[in-house]
């Protein structure tokens, strides 16, 4: 059991990072085009690991909760033109 935890552990990195290489927009993906990092992502042990640190889009840092810009109000009293009306 202990020597198939790691081909486990290697098995699931490997299919995670095809499947999120596969999801990421196109224009986010780092270094090389989407089609490139797919096919290094066949590696399984470097390609992984090389879509993790070099190739995956960075994620963005979510809105602070007083910018409400783009978005719709989801409740009266979290819009400030309702609120103003009262």
């Amino acid at each position: 059991m202990a020597r198939l935890l790691p081909v486990i552990v290697i098995l699931a990195a490997w299919l995670y990072a095809m499947v999120d290489c596969a999801m990421a927009d196109r224009a986010a993906v780092r270094g090389l085009s989407k089609t490139s990092w797919f096919l290094i992502t066949i590696l399984p042990v470097i390609g992984t690991l090389l879509w993790f640190i070099f190739g995956r889009p960075r994620r963005t840092a979510p809105p602070t909760s007083g910018d409400t810009r783009g978005r719709r109000p989801v409740a009266p009293d979290d819009d400030p033109d309702f609120l103003r009306g009262l």
